[in-house]
């Protein structure tokens, strides 16, 4: 008997639509998604953002599950002016998604996702390169201070490693020092 009422208000508060359980994210109850399911950097994108994905917040709210909480903005690249989208993770920003129409341009800021090769914010630039020669520019003003990496054996990731050094702006540090620098951000470019 006592199932029986279990059930019957189960299926009223299903069917009543109830707010409390449609703030529920659904997605992550599935048995499936509760192990090995965290968003990664791939050749094609983060997660289920890709190049495909459209520059309005519930695509992009969707593909990331509705795990981070979304704000927008515009701002000016080389005179034209670029939407964006930041991704919040608590009060913490952990993604910055760019484009005009689709997505060209993901940051990733969060160290839970990684790419394909396991690298993650916070990572130290020995930990990934020997040296900086044939891997390794300095950042683009946009960037500010840093030196800008592709990712070994990738054509749309690099890292953006950070760290202290006092030599002249627009050069790159000496291997010696970049080997302590960590990774600030992954970016991904279509």
């Amino acid at each position: 008997m006592n199932s029986l009422r279990f059930s019957l208000c189960a299926l009223a508060l299903t069917l009543s639509g109830c707010s409390t359980l449609s703030s529920v994210n659904w997605s992550a109850a599935n048995p499936w998604n509760w192990f090995g399911s965290s968003t990664e950097v791939s050749e094609q994108g983060v997660g289920e953002i890709t190049s495909a994905t459209a520059m309005d917040e519930s695509a992009i709210n969707e593909a990331l599950d509705g795990d981070y909480r979304l704000r927008s903005g515009m701002k000016t690249d080389k005179g034209n002016i670029i939407r964006y989208f930041e991704a919040l993770k608590g009060d913490a920003l952990a993604l910055v998604v760019n484009g005009e129409g689709t997505v060209s341009r993901i940051d990733v800021l969060d160290s839970d996702i990684k790419t394909a090769d396991g690298v993650k914010t916070g990572d130290a630039f020995s930990a990934i390169y020997d040296k900086a020669f044939g891997h390794c520019v300095a950042a683009v003003e946009e960037e500010g201070k840093g030196v800008e990496c592709k990712a070994p054996g990738s054509e749309h990731i690099s890292l953006l490693f950070t760290g202290s050094w006092q030599g002249p702006e627009g050069l790159m540090p000496p291997d010696d020092v970049l080997k302590n620098w960590k990774v600030h951000k992954i970016i991904w470019r279509r």
